[in-house]
């Protein structure tokens, strides 16, 4: 059966949780988790819900699935080993460095890849299963046939979202709340940017990035046909009552295998909905009718709610099946034991019964007594008795006996399993360079591959696949100048098109291609069987030093420092491979499954520039990628060239200049620029975060 897990952001969500039916949660504990703004718990808090969701047959799982520094990783460790020893059942990470580092200091701690780490292919899965993680949750954009085929054919569970909001942008490669306002969704400090209005081409009074919520709840039988092992809840910030009544529906549709009553689907939409819910991605149909907001519905929802807060908070709702057995034995002191389901037991005895003066104890009065296990978290399910004729044991001696078998039974439930703690492995050990960092280009469109830029001779050319394959006689300026040129592959590659990326991945090698850029873990099986080179993109998230000798041992020649740390914090990696850093470009934003140009202009306008504007006038670049999603490029420029003292000098191999939405003219001009050569300074320029830094 589908294990249902629940979000749960307070002590309080705890409870409604459990006694509405989870069979597990998820929770923040301490600050590395991307959910900073929720009501995470402190350690007396969560050593309660541990307890109290143990004793109820119900598990808990702590999220730290955000990106940790070099200065965070003793610290975030600390507290996993702590969550562990109070019996947490499994920590949800993102950052592979941290990942790494718990797989070795706490071996038997189950850990989970969240869905932070943008997994969306079979190779994702696996990857994130060759580094010690037993289960993978899957990226929002996935259909039931792509969930189907990755769940089928991986080696670790997987976990889907079935209900509540979806980000516009693939989980963990979001940089749009960070790049404009410093508060990072990587870092669980997101200012949720995507519900917030802008204009393409059009009034202020749109919500082109504001998706209505998931809600899967008659799909659950097709998840678990596909072999999903756990369904997800989404809400952390929503109040108690919300994940009441939502885990209550979920709950009983899937313990009684059936798809909701129309009075359930009014529940569910009372609570929260944005217009209404979608299934969009999971049954292939993208487009603009995912769109909606949030309308006000204060007064009924306020009712549903009252009434659920009642329910769950009269009374134990939540029951764990308990077998029991009893024998009174002339002679012999009465003993009895308990048995759940999970394995757990309990045995107690008493005194020796007396010879009946009048009424015998019986079969009937002892599974009369055993059966009283009201006002505990406990039913019997079934009571063997051994009684012998003419004997009589006290009522109240019976009673005692069934009480200290319950709480011994909840003892040993909620006792924490024994775990090794290791010691935290050394930082690794790496250098900086203290050379001038070699010359990076990356292009975005095939205009700005020129003679022009090739004469001003680059170290190194990134080149998006796509461009190469299409368009290779682009390439022969470059090549005749004997410039390395590395294919960057897109960020998001689903399994059904892993062919076309291998086809256009052989149509560069044949035309001298040895190297790609590469953006997420998944995509490192279609580089090695294309027998390509390796240099990890900014998309993995490269955040400390583990991370990078992690990836190091992947096979990577270099890697990409994420743009969300400091220049500082740069300079102090422990470089175990070669790193660069973007210094120059319009950084992404987002990168999304929905064509916001489509949804908009009802139509394909790809070839014509676009452009979200927000409402203090900023104007963020709209731009196809492969398989016809967008990225959404920052409306600011980053320029570091009167800066260069800096970058050179924060021990990095590279520097790479991204261009996006430059015309051949600007990409000419800009290089010049950081190569000493002029004094062009574009408009809207930015330092990015390498001097602001991120929460």
């Amino acid at each position: 059966m589908l294990e249902l897990l629940s979000p749960a952001g307070s002590p309080d969500a705890v409870i409604a949780a459990v006694q509405n039916g989870a069979d597990a949660v998820y929770l923040g504990f301490g600050a590395y988790n991307a959910r900073r703004g929720a009501n995470n718990f402190t350690e007396e808090e969560f050593a309660k819900a541990v307890r109290y969701c143990h004793i109820r047959g119900c598990k808990v799982y702590v999220t730290m699935n955000t990106l940790v520094g070099d200065r965070e990783i003793a610290q975030a460790v600390d507290l996993a080993r702590r969550a562990s020893d109070l019996g947490a059942d499994a920590v949800l990470v993102q950052d592979l460095g941290l990942l790494r580092v718990l797989r070795e200091a706490l071996p038997d701690l189950p850990l989970h890849a969240s869905t932070q780490m943008s997994v969306h292919d079979l190779a994702g899965a696996e990857a994130a299963a060759e580094m010690g993680c037993t289960r993978v949750v899957l990226s929002r954009e996935l259909s039931l046939e792509q969930i189907r085929y990755i769940t089928q054919h991986c080696s670790i569970e997987t976990e889907v979202f079935v209900h509540g909001a979806l980000c516009f942008c693939y989980s963990g490669q979001c940089y749009m709340s960070a790049l404009i306002g410093r508060r990072s969704g990587n870092r669980g400090a997101c200012a949720q940017p995507c519900r917030m209005q802008y204009s393409m081409g059009g009034r202020m009074d749109e919500y082109p990035l504001s998706l209505k919520d998931n809600c899967l709840v008659d799909y659950l039988a097709d998840l678990e046909d596909a072999g999903v092992a756990c369904v997800k809840i989404e809400g952390r910030m929503k109040r108690p009552e919300y994940v009441a009544v939502v885990t209550d529906v979920y709950a009983r549709c899937i313990r009684e295998h059936r798809r909701p009553t129309p009075e359930e689907r009014s529940r569910l939409s009372l609570a929260f909905s944005r217009q209404g819910f979608t299934q969009g991605y999971f049954l292939g149909e993208k487009g603009p009718d995912m769109l909606g907001t949030r309308t006000e519905n204060d007064r009924p929802a306020e009712k549903l709610f009252t009434a659920a807060r009642k329910q769950y908070g009269d009374g134990e709702r939540r029951r764990v099946p308990v077998h029991f057995y009893v024998v009174a034995q002339a002679g012999q002191p009465i003993r009895a034991a308990a048995q759940d389901l999970d394995g757990y037991r309990a045995v107690a005895s008493g005194s020796v019964p007396e010879a009946a003066r009048s009424t015998a104890l019986t079969d009937e009065a002892l599974r009369d007594q055993f059966s009283k296990t009201g006002g505990t978290p406990y039913y019997a399910e079934s009571i063997e008795t051994i009684v012998d004729d003419g004997l009589f044991v006290p009522t109240g001696a019976l009673n005692d006996l069934r009480r200290r078998l319950i709480t011994e039974l909840k003892e040993a439930r909620a006792k924490a399993p024994e775990r090794r703690s290791l010691p935290i492995p050394p930082m690794p050990e790496g250098h900086n360079r203290y050379t001038t960092p070699v010359q990076i280009y990356q292009v975005t469109k095939p205009d700005q591959l020129t003679p022009a830029l090739a004469a001003l001779q680059p170290d190194l050319m990134y080149i998006p696949v796509e461009i190469i394959g299409e368009n290779p006689e682009l390439l022969e300026p470059f090549q005749d100048l004997h410039i390395p040129i590395a294919a960057v592959l897109p960020r998001i590659i689903t399994d059904e098109q892993n062919e076309e990326i291998s086809d256009l991945l052989r149509t560069a090698w044949s035309y001298g291609v040895r190297q790609t850029v590469v953006g997420n873990l998944g995509h490192i099986v279609l580089s090695s069987r294309a027998g390509m080179k390796m240099r990890g993109d900014f998309g993995l998230n490269v955040f400390n030093s583990y991370t990078l000798d992690l990836l190091r041992q992947a096979g990577f020649q270099s890697v990409t420092a994420s743009f969300e740390l400091r220049m500082a914090q740069i300079r102090d990696l422990s470089k175990a491979i070669d790193t660069e850093a973007i210094v120059y470009g319009r950084l992404p934003c987002m990168v999304t499954e929905q064509c916001v140009i489509k949804n908009s202009a009802g139509r394909c306008n790809c070839h014509v520039p676009n452009a979200l504007t927000d409402r203090r006038g900023s104007s963020f670049p709209v731009v196809r990628t492969f398989g016809c999603r967008n990225i959404i490029f920052n409306a600011h420029k980053l320029y570091l060239a009167d800066k260069h003292e800096d970058y050179e000098t924060a021990g990095l191999w590279g520097a790479r200049l991204l261009f996006t939405t430059e015309t051949p003219h600007e990409c000419v001009e800009v290089a010049k620029s950081y190569l000493g050569l002029t004094d062009y300074r574009p408009n809207g320029l930015t330092r990015g975060l390498y001097y602001r830094g991120v929460e």
